[in-house]
């Protein structure tokens, strides 16, 4: 009697560890995805409610029917940004584009805004910029100490004149908020490069280090050469 007694409390808390198991499971399966829908479907419907109060009703398909059109929104601005690049590209855009960056040019606060933000856009839209798409390590805040960045090109004008050596500017984005962080110019020879793409490197630095990417090199290395450990 006693022995089952001493089983009865063993096999109901292994019962509820496997219930709570399984339950940590569901949410770290449904958590991400729930999340990433929610999201999409409140901004769908931000960009939606604020291409109505724009849009002429007679062109709204939304007026002819019955019900809703989730995302009508986002294709009408996607189709208006790709015909303003369309017709930029054509000489009439382009002087027109001249003219007005002229008149932005002119404005002492506005111009300064302007220029800051059409560099980071063609900084992050630019192919054949390495910006953003390197993950490196560096000595930060002091030595000894090191964190991960992202290069965001070579350093030049004022700040490379008054330094000795090759410099690149690298981003150190913050835990867990990456849109956030600092600009450093460092030595060229002074940044690691990581073999982990710029994904990878986010997800850690998001993670604060709880999710690590799988060494990349040594995988390459055992793919090369699979008979390497035997």
């Amino acid at each position: 009697m006693s022995q089952e007694n001493e089983n009865n409390p063993r096999q109901s808390s292994a019962f509820w560890a496997k219930i709570r198991r399984y339950f940590i499971a569901g949410v770290l399966i449904t958590a991400p995805i729930s999340i990433t829908l929610y999201l999409s479907f409140v901004i769908i419907k931000l960009i939606d409610r604020n291409v109505d109060k724009v849009l002429p009703a007679r062109y709204n398909p939304e007026t002819y029917l019955p019900f809703d059109i989730p995302g009508i929104g986002l294709v009408i601005v996607f189709l208006f940004l790709t015909m303003v690049g369309a017709l930029t590209a054509g000489f009439v855009g382009r002087l027109w584009l001249r003219i007005t960056e002229s008149v932005l040019n002119k404005m002492p606060v506005v111009r300064s805004i302007y220029m800051a933000l059409k560099q980071i856009f063609e900084t992050v839209f630019s192919d054949s910029s390495r910006s953003f798409k390197d993950a490196v390590l560096v000595e930060y805040p002091r030595t000894g100490m090191w964190v991960i960045g992202f290069l965001t090109g070579r350093t030049k004008g004022e700040v490379q004149d008054k330094t000795k050596g090759n410099m690149v500017n690298v981003f150190i984005p913050t835990t867990p908020n990456p849109t956030s962080g600092f600009l450093v110019f460092v030595s060229e020879k002074e940044v690691i490069d990581l073999d982990m793409s710029v994904e990878e490197a986010l997800k850690m630095i998001i993670s604060a280090g709880i999710v690590t990417p799988e060494d990349a090199a040594q995988t390459k290395k055992v793919v090369s050469n699979p008979t390497a450990d035997k």
